[in-house]
């Protein structure tokens, strides 16, 4: 392959982006598992809120793996990789809905630090594609997070 980009700098590149694969999937799952699982009186706004996020993470995730095979390496899809990449944590039990968004805005704020760690990698290489798709999702779950707090205003 010859993109412009040597394979060590890709092969660096692809290896973050994975930790933002990973991280972008688990986060999916834990937005999922809150949407089911929802109750009290912000039931159906939290329901519907959470549907949406997850639906997004859902197109995220594949722009994500996609963009590390442009780079010629393989993206992880197993429960096994993900565990091992992903600095967000499993629920352990069904929170409370306000636990849930206090996790959800935890997961998005892990999300942006994952972005953020890939970004030298990437201009380091001269890799705009990669430094834009970093950009898309940071003001994503920037936004996501900022409108999860909102709701835990008193």
């Amino acid at each position: 392959m010859d993109n412009g980009i040597n394979e060590k700098d890709r092969k660096k590149i692809a290896e973050g982006l994975s930790h933002l694969l990973a991280d972008s999937y688990s986060l999916y799952l834990k937005t999922h598992y809150f949407h089911w699982n929802v109750t009290g009186p912000m039931f159906n706004s939290l329901h519907l809120m959470f549907e949406t996020q997850y639906n997004e993470l859902a197109l995220a995730v594949d722009a994500i793996a996609e963009r590390i095979r442009s780079l010629d390496f393989y993206a992880p899809g197993t429960y096994r990789e993900f565990s091992k990449l992903t600095s967000i944590p499993e629920s352990e039990s069904v929170p409370k809905a306000q636990d849930m968004i206090k996790e959800l805005v935890a997961g998005h704020e892990a999300v942006c630090r994952t972005a953020r760690s890939v970004f030298p990698a990437a201009d380091k290489a001269g890799d705009e594609a990669t430094a834009d798709l970093l950009t898309q999702r940071l003001q994503i779950h920037e936004k996501t997070a900022w409108m999860l707090r909102s709701l835990l205003e008193k």
